[in-house]
């Protein structure tokens, strides 16, 4: 009885041992930056590994290159078509950059599990 006693100290002190791990790597993560971009390097997104965008940038000359002018659909259809456009672009490299942030905030989180998979790490992660 005393041996399974012990058999749950050790535990308990390895489940300690490891959370306080994982809150060190996650505000190592913070640190960490990933970039993405879509459009060729029309738009440029910077993330942390906390899922937190720091930067983003549009390259006006790759930009206008994609934005060339339409027959046609006079200014007004050209400007709301150039708009979404961006808007898709942005949307692209952030979506980008979360999947390469979560994949480095995996692989630091599984230098501690040892690649074990441990029911709600997901949620501890942000994801």
């Amino acid at each position: 009885m005393f041996d399974n006693l012990k058999n749950l100290g050790a535990l308990m002190t390895q489940a300690r041992e490891m959370k306080q791990r994982m809150e060190q790597i996650q505000a190592e993560l913070a640190g960490k930056t990933v970039e993405a971009d879509s459009g060729a390097g029309a738009v440029r997104v910077v993330m942390n590994g906390k899922f937190e965008v720091l930067s983003i940038r549009l390259d006006r000359a790759v930009l206008a290159s994609l934005l060339a002018p339409s027959g046609g659909g006079g200014a007004a259809a050209a400007s709301a078509d150039d708009q979404r456009m961006v808007e898709d672009l942005i949307a692209a490299a952030v979506n980008a950059a979360m999947r390469k942030a979560q994949e480095l905030a995996a692989a630091e989180m599984g230098k501690v599990t040892g690649g074990m998979n441990l029911p709600g790490l997901e949620k501890l992660m942000g994801g």
